[in-house]
């Protein structure tokens, strides 16, 4: 069996763009025809990309559609202006300036330089993060001009969040038609691809060509699609940052691995259903939005996670239909879709943090909120932490990474912290690699973002992301000539 490759993020992603068109002198498409109407979009004065703001790809999930699968827009008559992003889905996160929020917010935004539907161009998807609870595609960070300048089309959009997208009850599984519920916000992202193979031929794609990618919950929306069968052939790429681990991975609170079983979902979602009043389908489709979204950041606390930490109560499910089987069964019947992947980690997450900030964490330890990893930086946290994740084995473990004092602790807890990281991910990708004759590669990211930022945060969870969109220019970080040639590096 050959081994999966460790490569930097940078090689990995220019690999992804391999067979990219060089940007033509012709101006970019401005104005497509897709199955639901004619729409315009933003062209640059500049002749740079054009952007196709806030597209809906399926039916608004107000009303009677909601919590049901996705299904097709309706068509509208005239030219639509695409030209602002829609709506944040329902969330109990903060939403960018200037943007609602509303049930109504299924749309999609593509970022094209090609001049003409016949050019063909690789095409990428990008999934965001935030916890299955939160996220928008209108992140400045998810702007995909820099990346369509490079030759590629990009695609991000919205999909359900929280109980509205990831709530189950036994009675919503029984009028579903496959006995399961509470994976729309992944039937959204297949919807999603489904429009993409039907569609973005019109902006000068290649649906023959498309790779996804996502970041963190995004990361692991990456690895359900890739192992449902709903979403075979919709893709023959893919890229998870932070993370993609071992199914025998302790460290349970990951995304990427942690799943919620159908039995538990329901039963989960009847009481969170029942605690707001709104215990049939009936009722969850007619009490307001906000009401059900009170409490919806919760804990999975019947999940053992071996550390304080849990994973979020709204997760995917492994119903038996969208996603059949977990990691772990699905590596060993070989079921996963056959797709071309990249996945790692990055140096400062998951439980690590840089040298420089343990006396900070120490004097002010950070709340802990579901899903984020515990930051031990004594002794005895360590030795506790040590012996309750490995049991029997937490003597090698401490002789492996042996600490007697607090400071030792906190160096040894790192070490442990980014070891972990990437033989997980190099295990997952060993097991993916089994039954998959495609190339699979993993990397491991240490650049710091630019700033006081780089010495306390260090190279965190999602500081990868401005890279690989190119995207320095969009915050006043003081970015440096070395940053800005691994930005260029990754980008392309």
């Amino acid at each position: 069996m050959k081994r999966p490759t460790f490569l930097s993020l940078a090689a990995c992603l220019a690999l992804a763009a391999l067979h990219a068109s060089p940007l033509v002198a012709n101006p970019p498409i401005s104005a497509v025809r897709i199955d639901s109407g004619e729409a315009a979009g933003l062209a640059d004065p500049e002749q740079g990309p054009s952007a196709f703001l806030g597209i809906p790809f399926v039916a608004a999930p107000v009303g009677d559609l909601r919590l049901r699968p996705p299904t097709r827009p309706e068509p509208w008559q005239g030219v639509r202006q695409a030209d602002r992003f829609g709506a944040v889905c329902p969330q109990h996160g903060a939403v960018p300036q200037g943007l609602a929020m509303s049930e109504d917010c299924l749309t999609v935004n593509v970022w094209t330089a090609a001049s003409s539907p016949r050019e063909r161009r690789p095409v990428f998807v990008w999934i965001y993060g935030g916890g299955f609870n939160e996220g928008t595609a209108a992140n400045p960070q998810f702007n995909g001009k820099n990346l369509a300048r490079k030759g590629i089309v990009v695609v991000t959009f919205n999909y359900r969040l929280g109980p509205l997208g990831f709530l189950a009850t036994p009675a919503l599984s029984r009028e579903g038609g496959n006995s399961a519920s509470g994976n729309y916000g992944v039937l959204d992202q297949v919807a999603l691809l489904q429009w993409v193979r039907r569609n973005i031929a019109a902006f000068g794609g290649d649906p023959r060509k498309v790779t996804i990618g996502g970041q963190s919950a995004g990361a692991g929306s990456v690895g359900f699609l890739a192992m449902s069968p709903l979403a075979k052939g919709l893709f023959v790429r893919a890229i998870a940052q932070s993370h993609a681990r071992d199914p025998g991975d302790p460290e349970l609170r990951y995304l990427s691995t942690s799943w919620r079983s159908l039995a538990a979902a329901e039963r989960q979602g009847q009481t969170y259903a029942d605690a707001r009043g709104a215990s049939t389908p009936q009722q969850l489709r007619s009490v307001p939005w906000q009401q059900l979204l009170e409490g919806s950041g919760a804990s999975d606390d019947e999940v053992d996670a071996l550390s304080p930490s849990k994973p979020p109560l709204f997760r995917p499910v492994v119903d038996g239909h969208v996603i059949p089987a977990g990691y772990a069964t699905t590596f060993a019947r070989g079921r996963q879709n056959r797709v071309s992947y990249i996945a790692g980690n990055n140096n400062d997450e998951t439980g690590a943090v840089p040298e420089a900030a343990f006396a900070a964490l120490r004097a002010n330890p950070p709340a802990l909120r579901g899903g984020m990893p515990t930051t031990h930086v004594t002794l005895a946290a360590y030795q506790a932490g040590a012996r309750r994740k490995f049991g029997a084995m937490a003597d090698e473990f401490l002789a492996l990474y042996p600490a007697a004092n607090d400071a030792e602790a906190a160096l040894m807890n790192n070490a442990a912290a980014r070891d972990n990281s990437r033989v997980s991910t190099f295990l997952w990708a060993r097991h993916w690699r089994k039954h998959n004759p495609l190339p699979v590669f993993t990397y491991f990211w240490t650049r710091g973002i630019a700033g006081p930022q780089r010495e306390q945060r260090g190279a965190f969870h999602g500081s990868e992301i401005a890279y690989v969109f190119g995207n320095l220019d969009r915050s006043s970080l003081p970015w440096n000539e070395e940053d800005r040639r691994v930005a260029d590096t990754m980008s392309s």
